[in-house]
């Protein structure tokens, strides 16, 4: 129901107690009920933040009654992109900082703030056909290998990995995020593929994680902030309080997000 259909009734109501007198009591109710209309917040958050970002917003939510909040998920690349294009938001949490500086560099965000870390893990099929064991085993031309695209961070991270194990690995599968890359997986289409662990842990056991050495030089840092033309200024930067308070990282870390 719209603001005004509120407001009408109430309006009508002053005007048969107060009379021909009644113009400045519509006017103060309508102006109440304006500012009483719930509220939109739309925040931009990498897809490896789908199940912690969607928990804590229906948290806030539930802090500020009349309050929606909407998520757009998907490779940061393509929400910076999407962020300097003109797409209306007011939260962009990132998974890298290479891809927040994309909109810091355009001064559309305020200061970033990190809030948490993630690393790689080999993420295979529970029953590990191609029985995959460590890093190595990925560059077996037989071994079918699904990667994130190299210009989302996912894709940026197993590419610093696989140089510091000086490896070669070629994917029969590129993906545009982390989530499609980890649904080759789980649909048994690929045999191993690069992921967060936290991605793996969301799973569900539906894929098992590999843990390697060569995953703690790849560590991607995840910052957040609110943008500068944010619609819901106020409201923005209360969610990204409560992204970093204790609330927030208790959510995080129980999904296998490390604190920065």
């Amino acid at each position: 129901m719209s603001r005004w259909a509120i407001a009408l009734p109430v309006a009508l109501a002053l005007a048969g107690l107060s009379g021909c007198g009644s113009g400045e009591s519509a006017t103060s109710t309508a102006s109440g009920s304006a500012s009483a209309a719930a509220k939109e917040l739309t925040v931009f958050a990498a897809a490896s933040l789908t199940g912690t970002f969607t928990e804590l917003g229906e948290a806030f939510e539930a802090a500020h009654p009349g309050t929606t909040v909407k998520f757009n998920f998907g490779s940061s690349a393509t929400l910076a992109q999407q962020i300097t294009q003109g797409a209306p938001a007011d939260v962009f949490a990132a998974a890298s900082p290479a891809t927040m500086k994309t909109v810091t560099d355009a001064s559309l965000a305020a200061s970033p703030a990190t809030f948490v870390r993630n690393r790689l893990q080999i993420a295979v099929p529970a029953d590990n056909p191609a029985k995959v064991d460590e890093l190595k085993d990925l560059t077996d031309p037989e071994v079918k290998v699904a990667l994130c695209a190299e210009q989302v961070p996912c894709g940026a991270a197993a590419v610093k990995a696989l140089d510091a194990a000086g490896l070669q690995v070629k994917p029969v599968t590129l993906e545009q995020d982390v989530k499609a890359t980890l649904t080759k997986v789980e649909l048994g289409e690929v045999d191993a593929a690069l992921v967060y662990k936290t991605d793996v842990i969301a799973s569900g056991g539906k894929v098992r994680g590999i843990e390697f050495p060569e995953a703690g030089q790849a560590i991607n840092d995840y910052p957040i902030a609110t943008l500068a033309d944010a619609p819901a200024g106020d409201t923005a930067r209360q969610f990204v309080d409560l992204v970093l308070s204790q609330q927030g990282k208790d959510v995080l870390t129980k999904a296998g997000f490390e604190a920065p």
